[in-house]
Formats: C-alpha cells, structure tokens, sequence
C-alpha cells in the first residue's frame, strides 16, 4: 500500500462568498459571472456548441449572473439545449440571476436580443478528488508496460466529469491528473542512460492504468486533478518503491576508416569495406541488464554463432570475405526479459592485387616518384625488392607501403629491379607475383626519360 499526501490548504479553505467574473467568449461576446463559489472557465470544442464550460466549486452556495436583466434562462441535460425547462431568475439592476441547483452538472441556454449563448455548468462538490492510494500491480505486466492500481476513498468515486452538446452527444472534461515517475534515457552526447522524470497528463483517471515500464526502480506519483490544483487542495497518492526488471539498450558501431592513397574503392559505404576493417561495436545498458552479450554470425537470423563477447564493448576485426552480421543482446537477472539490438551487417569485399610497373623517384615531384602496389581485401603481405645483382633493396610488410627509390638512405640508379610478393586475400586468394620494376629518370636538359 502506497502513503497518501493531501494538501494542508484543504484544512485551511473554507467557503465564502467571492465574485469570479469570466473573460467574454471570444466567438459570440457572452459569460457568466458567479458568486459565492470559486469558478474555473474551460474553452469547449467549438463542435460542442457551447460558448463555455464552468465547474463551479459548490454549485449548492453559487449565483450566476448575465449582464442583461431581460434574459430568459433554461436549463437540460443529456438530451441536448432543444429540450431545455424555463427556470425561475432574478434581477439585480442590469443583470439577471439564477441560483444554481446542486446538480452534478448540468447545460444552461441563456437567450438575450434574439441570440441563443450555450453553456455547461459543472458541479466540482460532486466530482472531488476520490483516491486512497496507488500500488503496482505484481501479476499483470509484461517486459514492456505494467498496470498500477488507484484504490478509491469511496465505493461511489466518480472519476469522470461528462457533459454533453447542445445536441445531447456526450463528451468528457480532461481533468488534467498528472502521474510521473523516473525512468533512464538514453543521452546521445554522453553514450549513456541518464535517469529523467517523465509526467504523464491522464485525461480522466480509472481504477487501473497502464504505463510503459520505467528503466530503473522508483516510485510512482498521482496528482490531481487541475482543479483542485488551482484551488489548493490537489490530492497526491505515492506507490512503493517499484524494482524493475524491463530491460532496454542503445548501441552503436564505429569503422576505423583507412587513408591509403593506394587502396582501391570497394563502393561499400556501410561498415564493411576493403579488409582487415576494424569495427569498435559499444552497447549502454539499462539497470536491470545482468547479462550483456555481443553476437557475430555469418547466418541474419542468427541461427549459428560465430563468436560471442560477453562485455558492452567489443573490438573487432574482420579479415574474411563475405556477409557478417553482429547484434547485441541484454536480460535481466532471471531471464524473463530480453532486448535485441538492430542487426549490424558488415560486408567484406573480395580481394584484388596490381602491380605497376615503372616509377621515377628521381623527379622529385610528387607524381609517380613512389612504387605502390594497387589493392583491396588483402590481410598479409609481403614484398622484397632486388636490383640486377640480387641485392634487396627494401622489404614492405604492408600494401599500404611504398618504396621511395632508396637503398641505405640514397637513391637508386635508374634501371630495371624486380620484386617478389606473397600476400593472401580475405577471400583466401594467394597471391606469388613476381615482375621487373623500371626506375626511370627524366633527363631534364633533353625532355626525355632514361634508364641505366
């Protein structure tokens, strides 16, 4: 059973007599004006017909009043203003009076100078704020929504306040019952839950309500209604403190992008790409994750595991051709919950290995002066360069490197090397290649190239 808190004002109040004058509407230029109640003045939907609606607090001590003395008064109910009873007003200087009946509500029609004004009158005495407590429902709930219970004061609560059209059509007044309660969400700037309060406005209040479930454990708070707020006298009911067990995650996936001038375009603008691809997968958690779990599968349904992780965040590195998919999973302690995260597809490109050549280091001029092989999808590699006499010259142990025309810090002489590779595609291709490599150097004086 949760605590009950009531606002001291309702100790304090008492009923006296104060004029409230209501603002003219500003379709038609017609109000009521009340004594001896307080009055709060709601705009209708202009398809109800009426001009406004007034709750009153006690309609049983209320007057109201319209600026014309002349005015015939009639008063119904639920079958529409068409069917509406003379009722008996009184005069005071300009103004016509009528003392409302203490009626749980009820329409008036107030006819002045050939105009016909609509209103609804609301006795707030017999609509008060009528709940004992608030406490969760253990049974029926699922891992996303769960009810709470609202136990009335009284057998008789009447938690509706219904009016009705200048042509009988029933409609309901929002009572404006706030209820709120923490729950965590997820911050795109910190990559992380943060704990927020999230007020949920109930138009009307039943003996149940459904809510999604929060993502931490808390409370749960009912006010109302917007009435007895304005008035002072709002009633406040306060669950237990609820543990939670709905679980809920946020992930993302970073690619380490290369920048090897020599790597060929695979077209692939997802996470895959020209291999090795190192992808950084990061899921945050909400309190009631226990188990958390990274899962990389060849199959999208998951039907087979390749690896699983058992941690938030994961490196990886895909050197294999082909389709992968990785997704990460989140429960709770006892299992009875269980978050998915969207599927990560991370596409490997088949592999491919060129060999140029010729270059001319000589020139100096940034073009061509660096002897690269062109590539994609190659996870190991191995290049030795030799000039004529079987000399190595340089050894490249990645095809993203080049070799610059050097041997021992000096450049070559221009002329015919020739290299020897060994490298392996991701898609288990092995390369042995092998080919002359022709220095050349630009005679400047002449305008042509040469060789040794």
């Amino acid at each position: 059973m949760g605590r009950i808190f009531k606002s001291d004002n309702i100790l304090k109040w008492a009923v006296t007599s104060v004029a409230v004058f209501m603002s003219a509407s500003a379709a038609c230029g017609a109000s009521l004006s009340f004594e001896g109640t307080r009055v709060i003045a709601v705009n209708a939907d202009a398809s109800s017909g009426l001009d406004k609606i007034y709750v009153v607090e006690n309609a049983a001590t209320a007057t109201a009043s319209y600026p014309s003395a002349s005015a015939k008064w009639s008063s119904w109910g639920a079958s529409g203003a068409a069917y509406g009873q003379s009722v008996a007003t009184t005069t005071d200087g300009a103004n016509s009076l009528w003392s409302l009946p203490a009626a749980e509500g009820f329409g008036v029609t107030v006819e002045d100078a050939g105009r016909m004004y609509h209103f609804w009158i609301v006795n707030y005495a017999d609509h008060h704020v009528d709940f004992n407590s608030l406490s969760v429902d253990p049974e029926d709930s699922d891992c996303r929504s769960m009810y709470l219970d609202v136990e009335p004061l009284s057998s008789s609560a009447n938690y509706a306040i219904n009016y009705y059209t200048i042509n009988g059509a029933p409609r309901q007044l929002d009572r404006g019952y706030t209820l709120s309660y923490n729950t965590l969400t997820y911050n795109d700037n910190t990559k992380l839950y943060d704990v927020t309060t999230t007020a949920t406005d109930l138009d009307a209040l039943k003996s149940r309500i459904r809510v999604d479930k929060p993502l931490c454990d808390t409370r749960f708070t009912l006010t109302g209604d917007r009435f007895a707020r304005e008035w002072g006298f709002s009633t406040t009911a306060e669950s237990d403190t609820y543990a939670t067990d709905a679980v809920e995650a946020s992930t993302y996936a970073e690619k380490a992008e290369h920048d090897y001038d020599n790597e060929q375009a695979d077209g692939n603008s997802g996470l895959g790409g020209s291999a090795p691809v190192d992808i950084t997968f990061v899921a945050a958690v909400t309190d009631a994750a226990r188990f958390t779990e990274w899962q990389l599968s060849s199959s999208p349904d998951f039907t087979t595991y390749e690896l699983r992780f058992n941690q938030t965040e994961v490196s990886y590195t895909f050197t294999e051709y082909g389709t992968w998919y990785m997704r990460f999973q989140a429960s709770n302690a006892d299992g009875t919950c269980d978050y998915f995260s969207p599927t990560y597809e991370i596409q490997i490109g088949e592999s491919r290995l060129l060999c140029p050549n010729a270059f001319s280091p000589h020139t100096a001029d940034g073009v061509n002066d660096e002897w690269k092989v062109s590539y994609k999808s190659i996870v190991d590699f191995e290049c030795h360069i030799f000039n004529r006499w079987g000399i190595k010259v340089a050894t490249l142990t990645h095809p993203s490197q080049g070799w610059d025309g050097k041997y021992n810090g000096k450049l070559v002489p221009a002329g015919v090397y020739y290299y020897v590779i060994k490298a392996r595609g991701a898609d288990g291709h092995k390369y042995d290649l092998s080919g002359d490599i022709n220095i050349i150097e630009y005679n400047r004086s002449k305008g042509q190239s040469v060789t040794e």
